[in-house]
């Protein structure tokens, strides 16, 4: 395919992989695609307006979970129009700005949400391990810098990121996946773009290893707290709460560190790449709001309320 030779990369016209669908099965997975997005609008908008519009429920756990829809909307979004019109269109063209901006808002999606699970278990972390100064360590103002802090660190880290792939000409304009992502991107590029793997494998060290380690941390602390508590009923409320976030946590974990190796191993079957590639946007939308909905009482109880009210009027 050629390459448009008016300067810069923002008049470009790039391909992504097929997505290999047989004809029989493009109007299903039409349907399919867009019930899963539906799905995923509905379920994370009614966590997102359960807290907003729920006073008992403005804690600082709740608070820093609310960011949680709205980067598992900004994900879906980012992902589902476009391969939903790619499914029914069978046109897998996507223009540079397009494939820019999707790629920049699902590295914010992912690394996000695993910023946000991880400011989350330092909340329970003080709630748990150190009740009587909870009101003291997560005032209004901490409780605000935290979530500014985690949103402008994330922007700025991935800014970065996607600003040194400006800096080169593309030599070619077919990308290997099914989505786009800064991965995709620097494989497009003539230069040596090893600055850019450097940095990028930083990123997945901080964002992941530094994530991981955090939460590592803090649930041995909660664990040796709650086995130390003489009080059952706080004890079971505690690893209720906990067991919630460890499981979100742990899902999105397993599931970038596998998209991560089956990119970086290229004898991984296409087909499982793609799968994998996509599951990762996916799940966590899905999952996300099911999972603290059905297991956090407090949440699902008024998640009821709220549906109730919205079928009587």
């Amino acid at each position: 395919m050629k390459i448009n030779e008016t300067p810069g990369h923002w008049t470009m016209e790039l391909t992504m992989d097929s997505l290999d669908i047989p004809p029989g099965f493009i109007y299903p997975a039409f349907v399919f695609g867009t019930l899963t997005y539906v799905m995923i609008l509905f379920c994370n908008i009614l966590v997102f307006t359960t807290i907003v519009f729920t006073k008992s429920l403005h804690s600082p756990m709740f608070i820093l979970l609310l960011n949680l829809p709205i980067l598992d909307i900004m994900g879906a979004t980012a992902l589902f129009p476009q391969l939903l019109h790619s499914i029914v269109s069978n046109d897998r063209s996507i223009s540079y700005p397009g494939c820019f901006l999707q790629a920049l808002l699902l590295h914010i999606f992912g690394s996000g949400n695993l910023l946000f699970l991880t400011a989350m278990a330092y909340d329970r972390y003080i709630a748990i391990c150190l009740p009587l100064r909870y009101y003291s360590l997560m005032t209004s103002n901490i409780l605000i810098r935290i979530i500014v802090g985690v949103w402008l660190f994330n922007i700025f880290m991935l800014a970065v990121l996607f600003g040194l792939s400006t800096r080169f000409k593309f030599c070619m304009t077919h990308i290997v996946t099914v989505l786009c992502s800064n991965l995709a991107l620097v494989k497009l590029v003539c230069g040596d773009s090893s600055v850019n793997n450097y940095y990028g494998l930083f990123i997945i060290i901080l964002v992941q290893g530094g994530s991981l380690l955090s939460v590592i941390f803090t649930y041995i602390q909660i664990l040796v707290t709650c086995v130390k508590t003489k009080q059952s009923g706080a004890r079971g409320k505690a690893f209720q709460t906990c067991g919630t976030h460890l499981i979100v946590f742990l899902l999105l974990e397993i599931n970038a560190l596998i998209a991560f190796l089956s990119h970086r191993y290229e004898h991984v079957s296409p087909h499982i790449r793609r799968a994998i590639g996509l599951s990762i946007i996916v799940f966590p939308p899905v999952v996300n709001p099911l999972i603290y909905g059905l297991n956090t009482k407090e949440l699902r109880t008024n998640m009821i309320k709220i549906l109730k009210r919205a079928r009587l009027t």
